[in-house]
C-alpha cells in the first residue's frame, strides 16, 4: 500500500506515513482470540488492510503472563503504526484488557460475530465506551451488605471487572426466596431500555438485586453487556442455569 497523500510505499497497510506526516486509516478494528488477533483498518467505511498476529499460549501459569502480555504488546504496537482516531476491539476479554491497558488511543467495545460489519454500519453512531475506573470504585449506594460471603463479592468482582460497567448498586435482601443448596448462583437479566441490567445473586432462600450501570445507550447495545457478563459468570462458575 502507498500513503495515499505523497505515495511513498507503506511496510504495512494502513501506516501512518512519517514523510508527509499523513494518517491513512482512521480506525482500528480488532478481533481477538487467545492465540490470535485479527486486525482490519478502515478509512471511514473503506477496509485499507488486514492484518494477522498470532502466539502460542504458554501451559506454565507464570510463563503464561509473560507471554500474554508479549503478544497484547505486539497488538498494540501494530495500531500504534497506524495512528488511528479510534480503536474497535471484540473477542477475548484477557488479551483485550492487556492490549488496551498499553494503549493511549479512544478504545471502544463493539458487539457482533462480524465486529468490521458491525463497526462499517454503524460509523457515526456512538459505540460502547471503555470505563477506566477501578472496580473496587465502581460499587456504591446505601446497600453495603452482599449475600453469599466470598462468592457473592467475587460475583460482583467479576461484573466490575467489565469494561462497560460505569457502577454497581446493591439492592436490599429478601431472605424469602425458595431453599437451595447449589451455594451462591449469579445471573444477569434483561437490559432496560436505557442499557442498564441487573445483577440476581441466589444464596439459599436470599436473593439480592444489585443494579449495573452500563455504558450502554439502548436495550440493543445493553443486551450485548449482558451476554458478555453472564459468559463472564459462566467461567467464573457463578451462573445461575
Amino acid at each position: 500500500m502507498d500513503c495515499r497523500r505523497c505515495g511513498t510505499p507503506l511496510e504495512r497497510p494502513g501506516d501512518y506515513c512519517l514523510v508527509c506526516n499523513t494518517g491513512n486509516c482512521d480506525a482500528v478494528v480488532v478481533d481477538f482470540e487467545r492465540d490470535r488477533a485479527e486486525l482490519t483498518m478502515l478509512d471511514e467505511k473503506e477496509v485499507v488492510g488486514r492484518t494477522t498476529l498470532t502466539t502460542v499460549p504458554e501451559d506454565d501459569p507464570e510463563s503464561e503472563t509473560v507471554e500474554l502480555r508479549n503478544f497484547a504488546g505486539r497488538v498494540a504496537d501494530e495500531i500504534r503504526r497506524k495512528r488511528p482516531d479510534a480503536v474497535f476491539a471484540s473477542g477475548n476479554r484477557d488479551v483485550l484488557r492487556e492490549a488496551r491497558a498499553q494503549l493511549h488511543h479512544e478504545f471502544y467495545r463493539v458487539a457482533g460475530d462480524d465486529p468490521v460489519e458491525r463497526v462499517v454500519e454503524r460509523r457515526g453512531e456512538r459505540s460502547l465506551e471503555v470505563v477506566e475506573t477501578a472496580p473496587r470504585e465502581k460499587i456504591g449506594g446505601t446497600h453495603s451488605t452482599l449475600i453469599g460471603g466470598r462468592g457473592g463479592r467475587r460475583a460482583i468482582g467479576v461484573v466490575a471487572d467489565h469494561p462497560h460497567v460505569k457502577k454497581i448498586v446493591p439492592g436490599p435482601i429478601d431472605a424469602g426466596g425458595m431453599g437451595s443448596q447449589t451455594g451462591l448462583r449469579a445471573k444477569v437479566t434483561r437490559a432496560d431500555d436505557n442499557g442498564n441490567v441487573r445483577l440476581l445473586l441466589r444464596d439459599g432462600s436470599s436473593v439480592q438485586e444489585n443494579r449495573i450501570v452500563t455504558t450502554a445507550m439502548d436495550r440493543e447495545t445493553g443486551e450485548f453487556v449482558r451476554d458478555d457478563l453472564n459468559e463472564a459468570l459462566t467461567e467464573a462458575e457463578l451462573r445461575e442455569a
